[in-house]
């Protein structure tokens, strides 16, 4: 039986299992092998050698959104519009076939949007070029997700079950859950808050999955079987999604109305050029960018001393000694600091070096 095979024959076992406190031990084991098998299909195959095209995109500018929809959603409309790029958009699906870069100038920084070619129902697996498509999404900053409002949630949670599936995150924090394997000493268990979804019998059953006999665990919130997997694995990544609802001009106003209330959503129209300045003022909220100066003002950098000094010049942050702030971050102005000072927007900074 092939990995794919093993994969769907879990999850119908997990949908027919009824959930309490009986089968939790069960589904907890089940969830662990799931994860075990979908990270072995993500794995490239030794046989497949240098062969098919990836997206090797260089990234550029002061941060990256990934732009993943289903094929014909508005995509590369989005993209010609936001951008000076041209992507070619027709009524035919699969219209983009690889990765299009385009730059958003915005508030003085440069945000690189990337269209991506539509994926289907099954990316994880490798459909429809759906494993490039995903690859690249993991290295983004924000994934905009483009969405047909004309379609209703059927799209959203499609594309939330194949990023899922990968181990991407969206507008979820990492569990504040501690572990680390040891050589011996068997399993140390304890938390801090009251569990109400894992047991210490449900831990352990779960390291054996993954062959882990001997590890520190230290629970500091209350977290699922399937967070707890999520930290074992340890390959997972958490970002923010906004769900743009596209053509919200073929709807109802009471529609639109109900889409832009729920969460992390924003509603716009492609062809009529509707909503998309608030777009991009929630796609910078998110990005939560800051512009910082230097001295002589001009120079836009991230949020860190640490980030500010590689960002000016890689050696930079080896040969720094203190820097002089100003602005609404510090107590007094100039305030001397150092590396880990958290800069705010439009402050200004001036650095000196060893």
């Amino acid at each position: 039986m092939g990995i794919l095979e093993k994969i769907a024959e879990i999850e119908k076992e997990i949908s027919r299992t009824q959930k309490n406190k009986a089968t939790e031990y069960h589904l907890g084991l089940l969830k662990a092998k799931l994860a075990k098998y979908r990270a072995q299909l993500l794995e490239p195959s030794k046989s497949a050698g240098a062969k098919g095209e990836g997206f090797d995109v260089m990234k550029s500018g002061d941060a990256r959104v990934a732009l993943i929809g289903f094929p014909s959603v508005g995509k590369s409309t989005f993209l010609s519009l936001m951008t000076s790029t041209a992507s070619e958009a027709a009524s035919y699906e699969f219209t983009t076939l690889t990765c299009i870069p385009g730059v958003i100038e915005y508030k003085g920084a440069n945000i690189q949007l990337l269209d991506l070619p539509g994926i289907i129902e099954g990316a994880a697996q490798g459909k429809g070029r759906g494993r490039q498509v995903i690859a690249v999404a993991r290295t983004a900053d924000v994934v905009i997700m483009m969405l047909d409002a004309t379609k209703g949630d059927v799209q959203r949670s499609l594309l939330e079950k194949e990023l899922e599936s990968v181990g991407i995150r969206l507008n979820r924090t990492k569990p504040n859950i501690y572990f680390k394997q040891k050589k011996g000493g068997g399993l140390s268990y304890n938390s801090t808050v009251p569990l109400t979804h894992c047991s210490e019998k449900l831990v352990q059953l779960i390291l054996h999955e993954y062959k882990i006999f001997n590890a520190e665990v230290l629970f500091r919130e209350d977290s699922t079987p399937d967070e707890f997997i999520d930290v074992i694995v340890g390959n997972r990544v958490y970002m923010p999604c906004l769900y743009v609802y596209n053509k919200v001009d073929q709807i109802s106003i009471e529609e639109v109305d109900r889409l832009a209330r729920r969460p992390h959503s924003v509603v716009i129209s492609c062809g009529m050029k509707l909503n998309l300045d608030y777009l991009l003022e929630r796609l910078w909220e998110y990005l939560a960018l800051i512009c910082i100066y230097t001295k002589k003002r001009g120079v836009i950098v991230s949020v860190l001393l640490f980030m500010q000094c590689h960002r000016i010049h890689r050696t930079l942050a080896s040969q720094f000694k203190y820097a002089l702030v100003w602005g609404t971050s510090t107590k007094y102005s100039p305030q001397r600091v150092g590396l880990t000072h958290i800069m705010e927007h439009e402050d200004v900074i001036q650095i000196v070096k060893k």
